[in-house]
């Protein structure tokens, strides 16, 4: 069986110039196996089709927040409910589970300082737990961790970072436990429409929201809650850190 992990971004990763009103950086990594990724796209596509005529639409949070680009057509209020209602639904009713990982920037700057690249310590939570969820499934499997693309120094440096634990490990995840599901990892651009990206990009603000202001009323969150990947009754799907 071939396992999918969509990895995006929510945030600034940089650690000098920090943002009052968006104070945390968070990766987010959405797991499916490949058949409830044939499922939630073939849904994501319907979506697309009903709503633009084409399945070629790229989903992106901030435009779709602001109704930009294609989703000017979101100021139309009764298509707007309509595609939240369908987008929501695909959201809860789709089979994934949610792997994040949340820096809290004042308090790591306080207790790390400013050294470190926030984004490969994420990608390194993302990486243990997600062994962690595959370790509850039937064998063998494949994983596939998929990642958008940034820029080709930000992209050498991540693969470098990813190079080095996937040969060593991490404090809870040997080097053997890794290659024991025959990983490997790609860049994809944005351009490359691939649903399961923009799942991830969707899934990514409203946890930044939600880490920001715990008690602000936050219906996106909401609809996410039961697709943190959780065992033994805690929630490994949102690593906070520090």
């Amino acid at each position: 069986m071939n396992y999918y992990l969509f990895v995006d971004e929510s945030g600034d990763h940089g650690l000098k110039n920090i943002d009052c009103d968006f104070p945390v950086f968070v990766l987010c990594g959405v797991i499916f196996s490949e058949d409830q990724h044939s499922v939630f796209r073939e849904r994501m596509h319907q979506l697309k089709t009903d709503v633009w005529g084409s399945k070629e639409v790229i989903f992106h949070s901030r435009d779709i927040r602001k109704c930009e680009k294609e989703f000017q057509v979101l100021f139309d209020l009764e298509k707007k409910k309509m595609f939240y209602e369908r987008l929501n639904a695909i959201i809860s009713g789709s089979d994934y589970k949610i792997i994040s990982a949340v820096i809290q920037k004042d308090d790591y700057i306080k207790k790390y300082g400013r050294l470190g690249n926030v984004y490969a310590i994420c990608l390194s939570f993302l990486i243990e737990r997600t062994i962690f969820y595959l370790d509850t499934k039937s064998k063998p499997i494949q994983l596939e961790i998929i990642v958008e693309k940034r820029g080709k120094l930000e992209d050498q440096e991540l693969l470098k970072h990813y190079n080095e634990v996937h040969s060593i490990g991490t404090g809870y995840v040997t080097s053997a436990r890794i290659k024991n599901y025959n990983t490997r990892f790609r860049f994809k651009s944005k351009k490359e429409n691939i649903n399961g990206l923009q799942l991830a990009d969707l899934v990514a603000y409203p946890i930044a929201r939600h880490i920001i202001e715990p008690s602000k009323i936050n219906p996106a969150f909401n609809v996410l809650e039961a697709k943190f990947y959780e065992e033994g009754g805690k929630r490994y799907g949102l690593k906070k850190y520090p």
